[in-house]
């Protein structure tokens, strides 16, 4: 499949054509509508009281399978394997490589978004981020400019979809005045700057987070769309399901999980390389963990550790009161493509080590903060304390390794 790159990192997302071959098409459609079914009969006897029968299934605006969780995953068999190894095919997998301008891109997340059972209208305009947890959009908008993109995320579906709006360009920039004005008085309406993403059975449409986009239109309309991502590395609660995969897929799945585990020891190397004050080191590993970035890359990636070294601690110290209730509400969050790697991996660390990282970071997460809370529209998140927008102007790694000596 012929891509435009340049135009993708331009516009920050491409519509292309029978993603899914044709002849493929009727065989996915059989095997996801097998796993709904699965998925429903797990969702009915787990609903909370007072709920539908369905549970999730009657009571979500999108419901959505996520293939890699268990249950699900634990379900996968010869007949639904080819829901995963979709994932795998030059057209998505191939594609999202060349897009990232890596060798071999791995699929992050393996979804399905369906229609909900009763008309919900439309979502609100958004950008996949979340600034308490990650970083602020000028620290993403600052990398992708100076690099590319360290994530590419994927609609595909199975049936004609038009739900999905992206503004082109959006991932370069904040959100206009006018754009802003427009999302506090109804983020629920078409945008002027938005466009309208037509796809067909089996086309696709490949975006750059932190995209602004929109959820048009939660109709009763049958809606099976493939929905997943594509970066360096990612993370899998178990790889028990590639065994049903065929043998060169299964392969493909354990070399990303064994470089998943190399960036969980860069991880851990950086940290106790800050815990020993060790700059070498730490600028080393920095460099393992986002190999090729410059500056502003590596500060956006310092972001990241200090997030979970904020994680550590909550996890070694549930009570910790240094860390804000903002981040307390997304401390058992697992987000691999942001180095926080969850709740695990924080027995790699002490109880000690964890209060003399909070040490050495605690100065990020002071910069990332203002002292009253605000908002700004477009985010997943009402108002709060960590700034949306803004990276800091005075601030970067060499600046943080400095004050580890006066700690």
């Amino acid at each position: 499949m012929q891509i435009n790159r340049d135009q993708f990192l331009e516009d920050g997302y491409l519509v292309l054509k029978q993603v899914i071959p044709l002849s493929q098409l009727e065989n996915l459609r059989a095997s996801y509508e097998h796993l709904v079914e699965k998925q429903k009969a797990i969702w009915s006897p787990d609903r909370s009281p007072n709920t539908p029968p369905g549970g999730v299934w009657e009571t979500a605006a999108q419901p959505r399978l996520i293939l890699q969780q268990s249950p699900l995953a634990d379900l996968i068999d010869q007949y639904t394997a080819s829901a995963i190894e979709i994932w795998l095919h030059p057209n998505t997998q191939g594609v999202s490589s060349e897009l990232l301008d890596i060798p071999d891109a791995a699929v992050t997340e393996m979804m399905m978004m369906c229609n909900p059972v009763i008309d919900r209208g439309p979502a609100a305009w958004h950008r996949d981020l979340h600034p308490i947890d990650t970083a602020p959009l000028q620290g993403y908008i600052d990398d992708i400019i100076e690099t590319g993109p360290r994530y590419v995320q994927w609609n595909i579906p199975l049936y004609d979809d038009d739900v999905l709006w992206v503004v082109p360009g959006s991932h370069l920039r904040l959100n206009t005045n006018k754009e802003n004005e427009q999302l506090l008085a109804d983020p629920r309406a078409p945008l002027p700057s938005g466009i309208q993403t037509h796809l067909k059975a089996g086309d696709g449409v490949v975006y750059i987070l932190p995209i602004l986009h929109w959820g048009s239109n939660y109709s009763t309309k049958t809606r099976r769309t493939i929905h997943g991502g594509f970066s360096n590395h990612t993370q899998y609660p178990n790889l028990d399901f590639v065994e049903h995969l065929k043998a060169p897929n299964q392969r493909t799945f354990e070399n990303w999980e064994k470089r998943s585990i190399e960036m969980q020891n860069h991880t851990e190397a950086a940290l106790r390389a800050a815990i020993k004050r060790d700059k070498q080191n730490y600028h080393s590993n920095l460099e393992k963990l986002c190999p090729n970035r410059k500056e502003k890359g590596k500060m956006l990636t310092t972001i990241f550790l200090s997030k979970m070294v904020c994680f550590i601690n909550l996890n070694k110290n549930p009570n910790f009161e240094s860390i804000s209730d903002d981040l307390r509400q997304k401390a058992s969050n697992a987000h691999p493509t942001t180095l926080n790697w969850g709740p695990k991996f924080a027995d790699r660390f002490s109880f000690e080590e964890a209060r003399t990282l909070w040490k050495r970071f605690k100065i990020v997460e002071a910069k990332l903060q203002m002292d009253e809370e605000h908002f700004f529209p477009g985010f997943q998140s009402g108002p709060m304390h960590y700034f949306f927008n803004q990276m800091p102007t005075d601030f970067n790694v060499t600046d943080l390794i400095s004050s580890w000596s006066e700690d």
